[in-house]
């Protein structure tokens, strides 16, 4: 069975009436120097027994450590290029993102160093407009934002 994430696309509309979404930027050593296609919907593993849009909501909250409330639109799931499956709902919220805090993760660092290093689970937490978004959003998450598109409008 293959694994499965939960995550939150968040958006509101710019000065202009353009819409704007929330993505985040994985830390750690492996994605330090990656830009293009390495950004991603706040997301986490569906662990077993878990409602996926509660797992959604408590990744977003983890990663961020801001809370959103919703209302919760449900988005068509998509298949990663590993065979993870990616749940989404979006939610139109309007949060100040620079101050965010993340949870960490510990792994070795440099490989066999024996040397254990904590990372932030997220390093970075930006707003960027439809456009922008396409080629910083990886790539199979790519039709989440024209779900959203064609769910919302500007002036929804």
């Amino acid at each position: 069975m293959p694994r499965e994430s939960a995550g939150l696309l968040l958006y509101r509309s710019d000065h202009g009436g353009s819409l704007e979404v929330l993505l985040v930027h994985p830390g750690g050593p492996f994605f330090r120097k990656k830009d293009a296609g390495a950004w991603t919907i706040p997301k986490g593993e569906i662990e077993d027994g878990d409602e996926p849009l509660a797992t959604a909501r408590r990744e977003f909250t983890e990663e961020l450590g801001l809370v959103v409330d919703g209302p919760f639109r449900p988005l068509p799931s998509v298949k990663q290029k590993g065979g993870k499956i990616v749940h989404a709902w979006a939610c139109e919220a309007d949060l100040d993102v620079t101050g965010f805090r993340s949870n960490t993760f510990t792994m070795e660092w440099p490989p066999k160093s024996g040397r254990q290093v904590a990372f932030p689970e997220i390093d970075q937490a930006e707003w960027f407009d439809l456009d922008t978004a396409r080629t910083k959003i990886n790539v199979a998450q790519q039709p989440f934002l024209d779900a959203l598109l064609a769910a919302v409008s500007p002036d929804d």
